[in-house]
């Protein structure tokens, strides 16, 4: 009867007990090496004749702490078992595959051991795409509220852990397709029957729902970004329609001032009593002129 072994950060000794004989060198060295981070190492499934070799990464999404981190899950199928190996990213939980385990059935094959862990894997991109979907909405809520600092961080982590999506996204769902095309399989007996590789293309088809869904999250995330550029260019504006308003505002009094400022003997109202007050009158009735018209056109 088929068996599935699920061993979380094993040792050399551990796993060697829990693994079949004669696997290579290579992949002991990648199933016992430490989590590395973020988006590395690159997911994959590969034959190694008599067995097959998977690595898995999954992005889990914190809300409350506004950041995502990676689950690393590697496997070894043969026709009689499946040994899986959860590595702890540093000061976060490793991947459970718990649910994958409790959908499997008696009368099920290895194989469909691999697809329910694949389909638990598909699942999880679902969900943190649509986690991100939701980040993204409620930036865009707060692009006209907070300061475009504050909305230009949030844009560029959000971006970031679009990056690092996508580049554990398209290997994963290539591994899948992989199979489903029945590149990957054993040398001397099959490990993935009709039935399996049916079940796989459903884990297929989540994956490039993924896709679609990372796709449509980066044009969303595009958006957001023209969205701010074009309030900086706006408040810009505002800033230099200011500018130009108060720029207006001084230059009728700058001219009065020149005037009455020149040095010739000869000048109207130079023994007027009434002149400096002449010519603070002509300077408050230009300003108050300005900004009655300034007012009216709404610059102000």
């Amino acid at each position: 009867m088929p068996e599935w072994r699920d061993l979380v950060d094993p040792n050399a000794a551990d796993l060697k007990a829990a693994l079949p004989e004669h696997v290579h060198r290579t992949a002991l060295d990648a199933l016992l090496a430490p989590h590395q981070h973020d988006d590395e190492p690159r997911p994959r499934v590969e034959s190694h004749g008599d067995y097959i070799l998977g690595i898995l990464l999954l992005p889990i999404g914190v809300p409350e702490d506004d950041r995502l981190y990676y689950q690393e899950v590697d496997f070894i199928a043969t026709l009689d078992v499946l040994v899986t190996v959860s590595k702890t990213p540093p000061g976060e939980q490793p991947f459970d595959p718990q649910n994958a385990k409790e959908a499997c059935r008696a009368h099920e094959g290895v194989g469909m051991f691999v697809y329910h862990l694949l389909d638990e894997v598909a699942e999880g991109f679902l969900d943190v795409i649509d986690a991100v979907d939701d980040e993204i909405d409620d930036l865009e809520d707060r692009v006209p509220i907070e300061t475009p600092a504050e909305v230009g961080k949030k844009l560029r982590a959000l971006r970031h852990d679009l990056l690092g999506i996508r580049r554990t996204l398209g290997p994963t769902r290539d591994a899948v397709r992989k199979i489903v095309d029945n590149r990957v399989e054993l040398d001397d007996a099959e490990l993935f029957p009709r039935d399996a590789e049916i079940a796989l293309g459903n884990a297929f088809d989540k994956l490039l729902r993924a896709s679609e869904g990372l796709d449509s999250a980066r044009d969303s995330l595009a958006g957001i970004r023209d969205y701010l550029q074009g309030r900086i260019a706006n408040d810009q504006n505002e800033v230099m329609k200011r500018l130009t308003v108060v720029a207006s505002l001084l230059l009728p009094p700058t001219f009065i001032v020149g005037v009455y400022g020149q040095n010739f003997v000869r000048i109207p109202e130079l023994h007027w009593g009434f002149g400096y007050a002449w010519s603070w009158a002509w300077i408050i009735a230009t300003t108050i002129a300005q900004l009655a018209y300034f007012r009216r056109k709404g610059w102000l």
